[in-house]
């Protein structure tokens, strides 16, 4: 899994952070921070969470 962000689309809800923080942080106006852009296979379920329910379809997957 590759994972890419889209910064500017990104409107700071924190969604990702709850659901993957070992992948995805914030900066301090809250905008997203790409933590691994190839996070290892036991947080794949909750990248692929943080995709899904990111609001403004800021996180883009590429599986493998």
């Amino acid at each position: 899994m590759r994972v890419e962000v889209d910064q500017p689309k990104c409107v700071a809800s924190g969604q990702c952070v709850l659901v993957a923080p070992e992948v995805f942080d914030q900066d301090d106006d809250g905008i997203v921070v790409l933590l691994t852009d190839q996070p290892g296979s036991e947080h794949h379920d909750g990248t692929r969470e943080a995709a899904a329910i990111c609001p403004a379809a800021a996180i883009r997957l590429q599986e493998s």
